[in-house]
């Protein structure tokens, strides 16, 4: 992962070129990064499976007011035709993704490992029942569970999560004011599951972040992700309330 002969800045400007969402980041830990003296880097989790590949990496970078900010670098990619003991595995590439919080990285590679690789796949043979199936494990309620509320920069995780929506048809600019003054947050993922239609393989999950607001009053978007794109790439699109949600992804598994 690491070069000795990289200077600080190098090390950095590669890391953020090669992120998936480099964007996503706050500007504020971009502007820090800037006056970065030294770095390290290590690898603080993995996980491999005939399906997934996944590391996490930690860069801690010491700023030039003597303090000190981590990245968190996740990597993975996943192995097309591993399942398949009669298929050629093909090279797969790697993808990048960064976050400046470690609860965000987990979650992050928690949908890759729970969501999109280990779970079973539907629609082997892309059959109509397997669809109807998959539609209604979509339609069918979650479990309700407590929600334990972290005072953890809310509102800036609901301005990110609204960033990276790519749907036009999402949560407006009231929404948005409404959550600049979330104080904690709560994600749940309530859908996992991958599915196989029209000979094709695709990922979708759904996600409640949950926001306590300071009048004490809770509100929620809902998040969904999934790899019923043209090229399979992973999109995020986000909604402002779950009936919606699941009508996005029922409409995807259909033209998928």
């Amino acid at each position: 992962m690491s070069d000795p002969y990289e200077t600080t800045e190098q090390h950095l400007d590669r890391l953020l070129r090669r992120a998936l969402n480099s964007f996503d980041l706050p500007d504020w830990t971009v502007e820090q990064l800037g006056t970065a003296l030294a770095h390290s880097s290590s690898l603080h989790s993995s996980h491999h499976s005939s399906v997934l590949h996944r590391e996490t990496y930690q860069h801690t970078y010491l700023l030039a007011d003597g303090s000190a900010l981590t990245l968190w670098e996740l990597v993975h990619s996943t192995a097309r035709g591993a399942a398949d003991p009669r298929s050629r595995r093909q090279p797969v590439l790697q993808h990048h993704e960064l976050y400046d919080d470690e609860a965000d990285v987990q979650v992050a590679a928690a949908r890759l490992s729970g969501s999109f690789s280990d779970v079973p796949v539907f629609g082997e043979d892309g059959s109509q029942a397997d669809l109807e199936t998959l539609t209604v494990l979509m339609a069918a309620p979650p479990a309700p569970l407590p929600r334990m509320y972290a005072p953890d920069n809310s509102a800036d995780h609901a301005r990110r999560v609204l960033r990276r929506a790519e749907n036009n048809n999402g949560p407006g600019e009231e929404t948005a004011r409404l959550l600049r003054a979330a104080f904690a947050h709560h994600i749940t993922q309530i859908f996992g599951r991958q599915c196989r239609v029209d000979g094709r393989d695709a990922g979708f999950s759904l996600y409640e972040h949950a926001f306590l607001l300071l009048d004490g009053s809770e509100t929620s978007l809902w998040e969904v992700e999934h790899t019923a794109t043209p090229d399979g790439r992973h999109m995020c699109e986000v909604y402002g309330d779950e009936k919606t949600a699941r009508e996005a992804m029922e409409s995807r598994t259909r033209i998928c």
